[in-house]
């Protein structure tokens, strides 16, 4: 057993160094701006476009990152594409709060108006081929920046007219609430999730200011893999990185990740999450038999990261495909997400920290432990309670007691106004307390409700499919008048 774990070692070993090596190709121009010091991601842009510009001499044109057969394959799917790299689609809970049939989990955990959100990215490329992406994996894969940038307020221009246009689209489909239509067209907030890695983007920082510009509140949502671009992340409303997995072999196996120092990558990227001041969230999507079982393992990743919140979702069949092999069946059900929160937390509460992920997290104060294995800061660091759930999204919240109990109340809501003032001030260093409300009592962990809002209506959509027996008669029925044309 010992000599076929190491030949499986070595494997994994060699197969790391290979993918190592394949990301050495990884985009010059963008290393060479950072090692000349460049302080910030604006500057990083602002190179990239000199370069696209044919600033340098002998620089070859950056080609689109949107080709016209990847371009006809997102719009098929629904997408608007915006310049040469960036997208638009209507979310379906846009679409669902514009007739009156609930909003997203969002509605639920942070207050806001789903109808008045908008699900974009000014990136479409992405440097993971997870295996529950819903994609399909039709969109660009890169470890870095390496074609033509549009600039950043013709991107956030461009992307908000494409939403209302389809926002007003949508205004003749039968339910749609008038009052809503016209809330809809003043987008309030901004989902930085559709598809691609938005991070990659070498100006998000100015794309995000555009957003705030126009009291738009930014949801960013990262993979982990750029620790460089997420350092130099200005504040973000909530700030979300993308912990799909707890142990090296599980992200492999389910991100797919093209970087050969993945695994560094992300626990880089904890750390830099661990330093900021405004809200931050994990966010855990469950997939069974892939990552749904250790929780000590995502105990240990939390003490790294020390995040405001925790997301834990069920992954989302979206049928078969070529590039994955999940089934329903590794979907999982809203009642054991909530029985995995709830032992994450537990598990939080007890984690006992071993050198290994004290390493990772470079805190070198927490070497003295007490006798239950935490020490008095990563006790207060790792106290997190059941806050809020959304059934109908299979999806609950953890958050941070320390920050959001306050009361005998959560307080997992945002003030938008307040955080769209701190954000203008410039400052860098305003907490995540400062901007946040309570959560009502529909939305809290555990209610009546489950997190589906009053004055909502639930709508569940009847779907007659056939039964085995009535698809084997129409099978044979079909055979039969074949036979007959013969």
């Amino acid at each position: 057993a010992d000599a076929e774990g190491t030949e499986e070692e070595e494997e994994s070993a060699k197969g790391d160094e290979a993918a190592a090596a394949e990301a050495d190709d990884a985009d010059e121009d963008a290393e060479a701006a950072l090692a000349a010091g460049l302080g910030d991601l604006e500057d990083l842009g602002a190179a990239v476009r000199k370069s696209v510009a044919g600033g340098d001499e002998g620089q070859k044109p950056r080609p689109r990152m949107v080709t016209p057969l990847v371009h006809k394959s997102l719009t098929k799917q629904g997408y608007k594409v915006v310049g040469s790299h960036s997208g638009v689609k209507l979310c379906r809970w846009t679409k669902s709060m514009l007739r009156g049939r609930g909003g997203c989990y969002k509605h639920a955990f942070y207050g806001i108006a789903s109808h008045c959100c908008m699900e974009t990215t000014p990136s479409l490329a992405c440097s993971s081929k997870c295996t529950f992406c819903w994609r399909h994996h039709s969109n660009p894969v890169g470890r870095s920046w390496k074609w033509d940038m549009d600039a950043p307020d013709e991107l956030v221009a461009g992307v908000l007219e494409q939403h209302r246009k389809m926002i007003r689209e949508f205004g003749g489909v039968p339910g749609v609430r008038p009052e809503r239509l016209k809330e809809a067209l003043e987008v309030r907030h901004c989902a930085l999730s559709l598809v691609g890695e938005p991070i990659m983007y070498p100006e998000i920082n100015a794309f995000v200011g555009e957003l705030h510009a126009r009291n738009i509140s930014s949801f960013l949502v990262n993979n982990a893999q750029h620790p460089d671009q997420l350092e130099n992340l200005r504040p973000i409303t909530q700030l979300y990185v993308s912990i799909d997995a707890a142990t090296k072999d599980e992200l492999r196996a389910i991100d797919r990740p093209i970087f050969g120092d993945f695994w560094e990558r992300m626990l880089r990227c904890l750390d830099i999450i661990r330093d900021k001041k405004q809200r931050t969230v994990f966010r855990l999507t469950l997939v069974k038999g892939y990552n749904a079982d250790d929780v000590n393992a995502y105990a240990k990743l939390v003490h790294i990261g020390r995040p405001s919140m925790i997301e834990l979702k069920g992954v989302t069949y979206c049928g078969s495909s070529g590039a994955s092999d999940l089934s329903i069946k590794n979907c999982p059900r809203h009642e054991e997400v909530k029985r995995f929160a709830e032992d994450l937390c537990a598990a939080c509460g007890s984690v006992q920290v071993t050198e290994q992920a004290e390493q990772a997290a470079g805190d070198a104060e927490a070497q003295q432990q007490k006798p239950n294995g935490c020490d008095d800061e990563t006790a207060g660091a790792l106290a997190y309670g059941m806050a809020a759930e959304h059934a109908h999204s299979c999806c609950v919240l953890v958050a941070h007691r320390n920050t959001f109990y306050r009361d005998g109340r959560w307080h997992t809501w945002i003030d938008y106004p307040k955080f769209q003032q701190l954000a203008a001030t410039g400052r860098d260093d305003f907490g995540a307390e400062e901007y946040m409300l309570e959560t009502p009592a529909w939305a809290a962990y555990d209610s009546a409700e489950a997190g589906f809002a009053p004055g909502e209506t639930r709508f569940k959509k009847v779907r007659r499919h056939k039964s085995k027996e009535e698809k084997e008669a129409a099978a044979a029925g079909a055979q039969a008048q074949a036979a007959q044309a013969m």
